[in-house]
């Protein structure tokens, strides 16, 4: 069977020398002996979510996923990858999750992300992964979520409560760098991300052109930015225990620059979002037998109103490998 596979090599050059750019700058020092995890485990949202939902290690994600060919529909979960599973690729490593024949034995890595988490969901992950075994010093552990804390703040704004707002999506990056530095300070190597801009989104258009009273994407680009400031200043950000990935700022670049890395759609869902049985509509559901017209994952940068494509999502893992290989853990 013909797997279909989406290919541009343009594109993977471009977001390659962004990356290089965007990972430059956090962390510090040099490597005495080059880092080699044992398993990958991933905390967060749905963004790191893998959704086994058949029970056969064939999982789809919140992206466009890959299917066998034109005439199959069967989804190739190895395919189209998200970002903890092109990190993992770096390292020949696969989740229980996308594991179809020929499967790994028993793959150590874990997902404990969840759809629609919060930061205070982050501490429940934590204590699942601990009550199956102890962080050790060649863990490679992903962070990545907010996007949900910042969605929740939007959804009470009134029009006078932005500074209220402002302080519980602090409150809740303040709560996600202590949980970060819990990890680190157990033993993991920590790779995180700060939150996507979710003022970049179709959902944030969207929102700006249906109200008047201020630039609501703007309002979510504030939110996200204070979140992640929050977040980082709370982190032990030395470069030893915690590589920072600036996915925020990262995106912000492609958003503003033609053709960033390899795009050409910016601005509008790669998803067919009438074709999915989600509710609300969603990538969850989306294929590359349901996109738009002429749609590619490489080409668009967001998937359905909020999620990343699949070729967003490569170039995230591309800057976590880059972290992780480069940090001096």
């Amino acid at each position: 069977m013909k797997l279909t596979i989406e290919r541009s090599r343009r594109a993977l050059l471009g977001g390659v020398v962004l990356a290089a750019a965007f990972v430059a700058a956090c962390g510090g020092g040099s490597q005495v002996q080059k880092f080699a995890p044992t398993r990958i485990i991933a905390f967060g949202d749905e963004t790191s979510v893998i959704d086994d939902f058949n029970g056969n290690a064939n999982g789809r994600k919140f992206l466009d996923d890959a299917t066998v060919s034109a005439n199959d529909p069967t989804l190739a979960c190895k395919l189209n990858p998200n970002w903890i599973q092109a990190l993992g690729n770096s390292y020949g490593f696969v989740f229980p999750q996308c594991n179809p024949a020929p499967a790994v034995v028993a793959p150590p890595s874990r997902i404990r992300a969840t759809i629609g988490a919060k930061v205070a969901d982050i501490s429940m992950q934590i204590d699942t992964q601990l009550a199956e075994s102890a962080f050790t010093p060649t863990d490679l552990v992903t962070v990545l979520v907010g996007q949900n804390d910042i969605l929740a703040q939007y959804a009470l704004f009134n029009g006078t409560n932005q500074a209220a707002l402002t302080a519980n999506v602090e409150a809740a990056g303040a709560a996600l760098g202590v949980q970060i530095n819990r990890i680190a300070n157990a033993g993991a190597k920590v790779v995180v991300s700060t939150a996507i801009d979710l003022g970049l989104t179709p959902f944030a258009a969207a929102e700006k052109a249906a109200h008047s009273d201020v630039d609501r994407a703007a309002l979510l680009t504030y939110l996200t930015s204070r979140l992640n400031a929050s977040m980082r200043a709370t982190i032990v950000n030395d470069g030893r225990m915690i590589g920072l990935v600036l996915a925020d700022e990262y995106f912000q670049t492609i958003v503003k620059t033609a053709n960033g890395g390899g795009f050409t759609n910016v601005t509008a869902p790669v998803c067919d979002l009438t074709k999915s049985t989600q509710i609300p509509p969603s990538a969850l559901d989306c294929t590359t037998l349901t996109l738009v017209s002429g749609g590619t994952g490489t080409a668009y940068l967001w998937s359905d109103n909020l999620h990343l494509s699949s070729g967003a999502q490569g170039q995230l893992g591309t800057l976590a490998a880059t972290r992780a290989a480069n940090n001096p853990f």
